[in-house]
């Protein structure tokens, strides 16, 4: 059976889109895909993030994650999480530009380091690296 799907994208709404922008492209380092402009001056840029999947949780799971990551529960429906070299580092440059540490990087019973923070455009990320080797 061939794939239906063949790219997934998070489509988010920023009040302030030079500030997302920012943030996303030029701290985090998502590459640029596409940008455009339309007829009315709106902008929307694509970024691109590298593999995406759709991480479905139940309730419980959630609550699960989040009290190992932060301590408490405090996500809401959806957070962005993305894989990264070193989320100790990665975690410290983008608290520095404008995000709100919710959780330093700590140990997971997965074997991963995860971080958790709030970032531009309401967005809550968790920034992990995979202790594998």
């Amino acid at each position: 059976m061939s794939e239906r799907v063949h790219e997934m994208r998070i489509v988010v709404t920023a009040e302030d889109y030079d500030e997302a922008l920012r943030f996303y492209r030029d701290v985090l380092g998502l590459h640029e895909h596409a940008e455009f402009v339309s007829g009315g001056g709106g902008r929307v840029t694509i970024l691109d993030a590298g593999r995406a999947t759709l991480e479905l949780a139940d309730p419980l799971q959630a609550d699960y994650i989040d009290e190992v990551e932060v301590g408490r529960r405090v996500a809401g429906h959806v957070r962005i999480a993305f894989k990264v070299d070193d989320s100790t580092a990665l975690t410290a440059e983008l608290a520095a530009a404008g995000a709100k540490v919710l959780a330093e990087p700590t140990r997971t019973p997965w074997n991963s380091l995860n971080a958790r923070l709030e970032a531009p455009a309401g967005l809550q990320l968790t920034l992990f690296s995979d202790l594998t080797g």
